[in-house]
C-alpha cells in the first residue's frame, strides 16, 4: 500500500506521464497539477510527502510557487527545469529547493535522488523532546525552532544544516562533510562549497544572539558550540 504522496507539478502531459508511471511502480501515491496556482493549492491542501516542481509553469512560475511553498512549509522540494543556466539552479537552492534536474532528466537518477530525500528526513537518533541552548530551542520531531519562544522561519535546507551541527556534538564538520549530509554523496560533487556559506549566512541571521553558537573554523568549516 502506497503511503508516501508526491505532487507533480509540471505542464508538460508527456512527463507527468512518465514520471506518474514510475512513481506508482515504485510504490508512491501520485497527485498532478498541470499549472502553478493548482499546484499551489493542491500543495496546501493535500499536504504531499513531497514535491516535484518545473521551473516554468503557466499561470504562476515555479519559483514563484516554491517561495510561496517555503514561507509555510518544510515539504521536501526537486525543481525541474529547462534551463542550464546556473542562475537558475542557484536560485532555486537559494529559495529553498531540495534539490533540482535538468532535462532532460534520468528516472532511474530522479527516483534515486527522491528516496535520498525522503530518507534525511528520518531521524537519525532517537531524541525525546526538545533541545534548548541558551534561548534557543529545537524540536527535531517537529522540525521546529525557537528564540525567546518565537518561531524562526527556517528553511528545510537551513534546518537541516542546523540539525547537522547540532547533532555532530561540538565537533567541526568540513563544508564537503555539510554538502553531503545535506544533498547526498551523489549530488554534492556539482553544488559548491560557497553554497554552504550562503546557507550558513542566513540560517545565522534567523539565530539572531544565538548565531554566536554556529563557529567558523578555519581552514575546515563549522561546528555547533552547546556552551
Amino acid at each position: 500500500m502506497a503511503t508516501t504522496r508526491v505532487l507533480i507539478i509540471e505542464d508538460e502531459k508527456d512527463i507527468v506521464k512518465l514520471l506518474r508511471y514510475n512513481l506508482e511502480k515504485g510504490n508512491y501515491a501520485v497527485l498532478a497539477a498541470t499549472d502553478g496556482e493548482s499546484g499551489l493549492a493542491m500543495a496546501r491542501k493535500e499536504k504531499p510527502d513531497l514535491i516535484l516542481l518545473d521551473l516554468m509553469l503557466p499561470k504562476l512560475d515555479g519559483i514563484t510557487v516554491c517561495r510561496t511553498l517555503r514561507q509555510e512549509s518544510q515539504v521536501p522540494i526537486i525543481m525541474l527545469t529547462a534551463k542550464k543556466e546556473e542562475v537558475d539552479r542557484i536560485l532555486g537552492l537559494e529559495l529553498g529547493a531540495d534539490d533540482y534536474m535538468t532535462k532532460p532528466f534520468s528516472v532511474r537518477e530522479l527516483m534515486a535522488r527522491i528516496k535520498t530525500i525522503l530518507r534525511r528526513l528520518e531521524p537519525r537518533e532517537k531524541i525525546e523532546g526538545p533541545l534548548r541552548f541558551g534561548d534557543l530551542t529545537i524540536d527535531f520531531q517537529k522540525y521546529t525552532v525557537m528564540i525567546k519562544n518565537k518561531p524562526a522561519a527556517l528553511s528545510s535546507k537551513e534546518f537541516e544544516f542546523l540539525k547537522i551541527l547540532v547533532q555532530a556534538k561540538g565537533k567541526a564538520l568540513s563544508r564537503d562533510q555539510l554538502l553531503e549530509n545535506v544533498w547526498g554523496y551523489d549530488r554534492s560533487y556539482d553544488i559548491d562549497t560557497r553554497t554552504i556559506d550562503q546557507h550558513i549566512a542566513r540560517l545565522r541571521d534567523k539565530l539572531g544572539p544565538e548565531s554566536r553558537r554556529i563557529i567558523t573554523v578555519k581552514n575546515v568549516g563549522y561546528r555547533f558550540d552547546t556552551e
